[in-house]
C-alpha cells in the first residue's frame, strides 16, 4: 500500500478475541483501518497450522492483526471495539469456541498501547460493566504467524459480516 505525502504512517495493533474470521470482520470495516490479517500469535509452535492451533498444544491464540491510521482511528478506539466485539470475562472461550487458542488477550506493540489497554482494562473493571472479573491478558507482541490464505478476510469472502 503506498501512503499519500503526509498521510500518517501507519501503526499495528494486535487482538486476540475468539474464532478470528468474526473479529477480523469487526475491525475491517472500521473508519481507519487499512489492512487486517488473521494468524496465530502468543504460543510456542513455529508456523502453526489451523490444525495444530485447534489442538490447544501450540500454545497460540487466534489473532487478528490490524495496521491503522492513527490519524483516523486511534488506538483507544480500537481497544473500544475489542471490548465490545467479544465477552472478556470468559476464560478460553467465546460463545461456542472452546479452547485456549479462543483466549482474549491485547498484544502490544510499543509502551504507549500497553498503558492504554491496561488504563483501559482497568475502567472497565472499575465501572462494574462485568458481573465477573475482565480475563483479558495484555502482554508484549509475539511472533505473528499469518493463517492460512483461505482464513483470510473468511466473512467477507462468504458474504457475511458475522459467525454468531
Amino acid at each position: 500500500m503506498k501512503l499519500v505525502k503526509g498521510a500518517s504512517e501507519l501503526q499495528s495493533a494486535t487482538f486476540a478475541a475468539g474464532c478470528f474470521w468474526g473479529v477480523e470482520e469487526t475491525f475491517r470495516v472500521s473508519k481507519g483501518v487499512k489492512e487486517t490479517a488473521v494468524g496465530y500469535m502468543g504460543g510456542h509452535t513455529a508456523n502453526p497450522s489451523y490444525a495444530q492451533v485447534c489442538t490447544g498444544t501450540s500454545g497460540h491464540a487466534e489473532a487478528v492483526q490490524v495496521k491503522f491510521d492513527p490519524s483516523l482511528i486511534s488506538y483507544d478506539e480500537l481497544l473500544t471495539i475489542f471490548w465490545k466485539c467479544h465477552n472478556p470475562m470468559s476464560l478460553n472461550r467465546q460463545g461456542p469456541d472452546v479452547g485456549t487458542q479462543y483466549r482474549s488477550v491485547i498484544f502490544f506493540h510499543t509502551p504507549d498501547q500497553e498503558k492504554s489497554a491496561r488504563r483501559a482494562k482497568g475502567q472497565l473493571e472499575k465501572r462494574g460493566i462485568y458481573p465477573q472479573p475482565v480475563v483479558t491478558e495484555i502482554v508484549p507482541t509475539a511472533h505473528f504467524y499469518p493463517a492460512e490464505e483461505y482464513h483470510q478476510q473468511y466473512l467477507k469472502k462468504r458474504g457475511i459480516n458475522s459467525c454468531h
